[in-house]
């Protein structure tokens, strides 16, 4: 949106096939993207949500209908089941 400070989603958009939210670092940020996005992306019905957080090591996935956090150990490339060109460098994230 023309003069936005940060990324928005409204209510008369498509939902984006794919939302990769990296988690700043403090509890606020922690809270908001754990809890609230969760929620205001399953309301959207957005297919594949990915939540990076380095300090953890830890991807949110939306799996059969929830969300799950997992650690993740490798330093392959995280792909997207919705956006098959859509990969992006484990070791760039959590290094």
């Amino acid at each position: 949106m023309a003069g936005a400070t940060h990324a928005t989603l409204t209510h008369d958009m498509p939902p984006p096939a794919l939302v990769v939210e990296v988690v700043s670092p403090g509890q606020l940020n922690r809270e908001r993207d754990y809890r609230y996005k969760h929620t205001e992306y399953a309301v959207r019905g957005i297919a594949k949500y990915w939540i990076v957080d380095p300090e953890t090591r830890t991807l949110c996935l939306w799996v059969n209908g929830q969300y799950e956090d997992r650690v993740y150990s490798g330093a392959g490339p995280l792909r997207s089941t919705v956006v098959a060109e859509f990969k992006l460098s484990a070791a760039a994230i959590f290094e």
